[in-house]
């Protein structure tokens, strides 16, 4: 597809864009990368993120994070874009874009090599680092990221770079993250029909939480949640890398739909009254808290309907629930649970409803806390919300990219199935 995105450089100053295409929204920011100090919040950020360009438009021809009309999907894009580099005045020619279609999912995958008792070098790295490649290489699936969460040598685990060290047996275990390879090739075509070329690929629950997680979180383990349009994804963060993805076809749209249903209302009604009235936790109001509604149908000069807003939380309230649990479910099955400690942070747009930390709380028996953006200057006051987390976590990307080493053999092609670590030897000079 692309070649691997090289990572800023400490101390100097360059241009980023990125493209976040969701399910209801698409929006396009071009940046500043500045050096900066490092943050105590944000250790390990060398760059200040200045933004100089910002389009942001309703989603067209994208479901679930999948393209279903590449016209509608390209019109969406170039007018987001066009916004971006009309504000920035310049003219883009590649872009990072999120991930989110495609049965996006994440697996452990480990491998070990004999050392016979002599000391770890480049080519032991090398060799237990294809080792790994040759059992995570599926040609349904393209991978995104390749994330090693540690070294061990002979059983001795938490190691981070083993070079010069002596042992019998090297090991390693790493976070795969992949997605289905029609999905991402859709997702090629419409860029490149807008002139655009995909400078990186970036799974969105990734990039959530690069926006939203403090340092010590990601230390000491937690899991981000980010509620989207129509896709809710999970990320899992332990000694500071990310373990686990996850994501799930269900977002804050099916609750828009569940409102219009229920109570016979157009979409953009059910959006306004979910926007302005609802919540997930009843209140001792709610019965005697009247909403007005207008059913599909009535005419302009027929007095609206009222409903209690307890009617509202009822409908709305099931919905997060069956979203809250699944995630719980698909943590427990892969241990994630645990692995995650006692801490959830909660984002993405549907995140600020009324009473979700809540019924979080109950539903996960962790203590949950809300994520915004962090560390992000010259957003405009409409992108500060959490819905743009996974658009803030793009522009951190650059700065972690070097952790990882997702890297396809030719160009041009999209995510290699044919494995990560084709240039692992550039990784390893630039490393070592």
């Amino acid at each position: 597809m692309t070649s691997r995105l090289r990572p800023v450089q400490p101390g100097k100053t360059t241009l980023v864009a990125v493209l976040d295409i969701g399910s209801t929204k698409i929006c396009c920011v071009i940046a500043r990368l500045a050096p900066r100090p490092e943050g105590k919040a944000l250790r390990g950020r060398t760059h200040q993120a200045e933004v100089i360009g910002f389009g942001y438009g309703p989603a067209a021809g994208v479901k679930s994070g999948v393209i279903v009309d590449i016209e509608k999907a390209e019109h969406a894009i170039r007018n987001v874009v066009g916004m971006a580099e009309r504000a920035a005045g310049l003219t883009l020619e590649s872009v990072l874009v999120n991930v989110t279609a495609g049965r996006l999912g994440s697996e452990t995958f480990s491998a070990a090599v004999s050392l016979d008792g002599q000391e770890v070098e480049k080519a032991d790295i090398v060799r237990v680092l294809k080792a790994v490649n040759s059992r995570s290489v599926r040609p349904e699936r393209s991978i995104i990221h390749a994330l090693p969460i540690g070294y061990a040598l002979d059983g001795s685990k938490g190691i981070r770079d083993p070079k010069g060290m002596v042992g019998e047996k090297l090991s390693v275990d790493v976070a795969v993250v992949s997605a289905e390879t029609l999905a991402m090739r859709n997702l090629e075509l419409v860029l490149h029909r807008c002139h655009l070329q995909i400078e990186a690929l970036v799974a969105t629950p990734y990039a959530s939480g690069l926006a939203v997680l403090v340092d010590d979180e990601a230390q000491l383990g937690v899991a981000c949640i980010d509620f989207g349009g129509a896709t809710t994804t999970v990320s899992v963060f332990n000694d500071g890398h990310m373990v686990y993805a996850d994501a799930i076809a269900i977002g804050g749209h099916h609750l828009t739909l569940d409102i219009a249903r229920q109570l016979s209302v157009s979409v953009a009604d059910a959006e306004r009254l979910k926007t302005l009235h609802g919540s997930v936790l009843p209140g001792q109001a709610d019965e005697r808290e009247m909403i007005a509604i207008q059913p599909v149908g009535a005419s302009h000069d027929e007095a609206p309907g009222q409903i209690p807003r307890a009617v509202l939380t009822r409908i709305m309230r099931p919905r997060i629930e069956e979203i809250l649990t699944a995630i719980r479910d698909r943590m427990q099955a892969t241990g994630m649970m645990d692995v995650c400690g006692r801490r959830f942070v909660l984002t993405g747009g549907a995140s600020e409803m009324t009473g979700l930390p809540e019924v979080a709380r109950r539903v996960l028996a962790r203590n949950v806390r809300n994520g915004r953006p962090m560390g992000i200057a010259g957003l405009p006051d409409i992108a500060k919300g959490a819905a743009f987390a996974t658009m803030a976590g793009m522009l951190v990307y650059p700065q972690v990219c070097a952790q990882e080493y997702v890297e396809p053999r030719g160009r041009g092609k999209l995510t290699g199935t044919d494995g990560y670590l084709a240039r692992v030897g550039n990784w390893l000079r630039s490393s070592f």
